[in-house]
């Protein structure tokens, strides 16, 4: 029965292992260029790349089953939402993740019920298992977008002071924002890729005509991001009452400073917190037992003999 256990076990990890492992491959890898992976470019255009033959055919298969089941158009925005947060703004990446939220679910189901019909060689013990895998597989790629999600917007909150200081910068050489958040963004495409791609899609649409607090609110949409946010709400402001942009924006990059500042100390404060409980519950056990161990084992060699011996 140990045996079987493990077996199950380990098959149902292998499963889990390659669904996430397909997930992250044709729905939520980062974008880049080369070798396969969507760059920049295609990304803020909206076109697809081209991918090699066995993965094109396997991304087909798994889009098509995604449009073959229909979904409510809320849930399709919202859906659409989270993608172009996690850096997705490709049309075809919300079928493809609908069918890649069905085969994980019918994969994982259909597989674990039939290891379960091995192991048990019971039909009806199955049922349980397998919608439990079913139920996982259809989860677990909302659970890998959203970790993606928080990944990306760390990564942007973390590149925001260099961003600001850029546009500093640029402004107080005398370029205009549009101009500044290109220059930001060409600065940025390899200290962060993710930053640069916002910046340059903002640029990208003022030219295509769009007016610049559409564009900078857009910016905010996309990004749920709360310190973006707090830097498009002044671009805006500073824009529409014609205040000067530079020294607003230092400003701000002083104040994302102090608040990081703030942060860090907040954290470190916490951590003789956090720390009770593993010193408390394991290391001290341990501590006591090598110091004090010894002692007490020649305490009991020497004084239970004696003890039986006067009984």
């Amino acid at each position: 029965m140990t045996t079987e256990l493990w077996l199950l076990i380990g098959f149902f990890a292998f499963i889990m292992l390659v669904v996430t492992g397909a997930g992250y491959v044709f729905v939520l890898r980062p974008a880049e260029g080369g070798g396969g992976r969507p760059s920049e470019s295609s990304l803020l255009h909206g076109s697809e790349p081209e991918p090699a033959s066995t993965k094109d055919l396997l991304a087909r298969m798994v889009r098509h089953l995604g449009e073959a089941v229909p979904a409510k158009q809320g849930e399709v925005s919202a859906l659409r939402q989270r993608l172009i947060s996690a850096g997705y703004r490709s049309p075809s990446t919300v079928p493809l993740f609908y069918g890649l939220k069905y085969a994980g679910a019918l994969l994982l189901g259909i597989l674990i019920g039939w290891a379960v019909v091995l192991v048990r060689e019971d039909a009806s013990a199955a049922l349980l298992p397998a919608i439990a895998g079913a139920g996982f597989g259809y989860l677990l790629p909302d659970r890998i977008l959203r970790s993606m999600i928080a990944g990306r917007q760390e990564r942007i909150h973390a590149a925001l002071p260099d961003a600001l200081d850029l546009l500093v910068l640029c402004i107080e050489a005398g370029q205009s924002l549009d101009q500044a958040l290109m220059d930001a963004s060409t600065e940025l495409k390899r200290a962060c890729p993710d930053l640069s791609s916002e910046l340059a899609l903002t640029h990208f649409e003022l030219r295509a005509g769009t007016t610049r607090a559409e564009a900078l609110r857009n910016l905010a949409r996309r990004n749920p991001n709360p310190e973006l946010r707090k830097l498009v709400n002044v671009l805006i402001q500073s824009d529409r009452f014609g205040t000067s942009l530079g020294p607003a924006l230092r400003v701000h990059a002083r104040y994302m400073r102090i608040r990081a500042k703030q942060k860090a100390e907040e954290a470190a404060r916490k951590i003789s917190i956090k720390l009770l409980f593993p010193i408390f519950f394991l290391i001290f056990p341990c501590m006591l037992m090598v110091t004090a161990g010894p002692a007490i084992v020649q305490i009991f060699t020497q004084l239970l003999p004696m003890i039986s011996g006067g009984q």
